[in-house]
């Protein structure tokens, strides 16, 4: 049994990296992954963890030597399951393959969690434990070797892809909190001129009220000389039009 490990990290918070994980394939970079279907969601909501089971199917060219003892066959399927746990703030994937399995059997782990000192960080954590089956031990050094180079060509690439698939996950994100910004601050804008204009409307009408009845019914007002000789004046000026 041979152990493959990696650790890298990525420049944006956990749940950024946790959300583009979906959208991860098909990437420019990732191209032996052909398809991924969903084959089973659960959601535990006492706990807050996601379950996910998925079926990735890759197509990638081996090598001659290889290819005459699986007869020939470059479609692979692997069977994952991931969990998202938000308590914790991890996002655990565990994949085997089904294929070859009678003369590879390959358990991979990837966890993704916050970076300890830095929340806007993300570490990357992958573990892959391969064990060939076959007659001679020479063989079987040999197809684990090979495993081991091809896991870390993929770790690679799959790297520089994912950075990809983040650097527009997160593009989107922002353009899409601009424009709901954009249109709840307009819904705000026609709400305030619309509350607005309607205090004024009812101000004019309450001042308009009371100066009437003030002009009305205060004698000493319109026995006033001042007064009284511009009472319409007055009293036009506090009318609507």
């Amino acid at each position: 049994m041979k152990i493959f490990e990696n650790t890298c990290e990525f420049n944006y918070p956990w749940d950024q990296v946790t959300a583009a994980n979906w959208c991860k394939y098909p990437n420019e970079m990732s191209t032996h992954v052909i398809a991924v279907d969903v084959l089973r969601r659960e959601l535990d909501p006492t706990n807050s963890i996601l379950t996910t089971e998925r079926l990735i199917t890759c197509k990638q060219s081996i090598p001659k030597w290889l290819n005459c003892l699986i007869g020939g066959k470059e479609v692979s399927y692997v069977r994952e399951v991931s969990t998202v746990d938000l308590n914790e703030k991890t996002l655990t994937l565990r994949s085997v393959n089904l294929t070859m399995n009678n003369l590879l059997k390959v358990f991979e782990t990837v966890i993704y969690q916050p970076d300890e000192i830095n929340p806007l960080i993300t570490v990357f954590k992958q573990q892959a434990q391969i064990t060939a089956y076959a007659t001679f031990q020479k063989i079987c050094n040999k197809i684990e070797d090979w495993s081991i180079e091809r896991f870390d060509q993929n770790a690679q690439r799959g790297k520089i892809g994912f950075e990809k698939v983040l650097k527009i996950f997160t593009q989107q994100i922002e353009q899409n909190s601009v424009e709901i910004m954009d249109k709840v601050v307009n819904i705000i804008d026609e709400l305030s001129i619309d509350k607005i204009g309607g205090i004024v409307d009812d101000s004019i009408d309450n001042v308009s009220k009371k100066t009437e009845e003030l002009l009305q019914d205060t004698e000493i007002v319109k026995n006033s000389k001042i007064i009284h000789q511009y009472y319409d004046l007055i009293k036009n000026a506090f009318k609507r039009e």
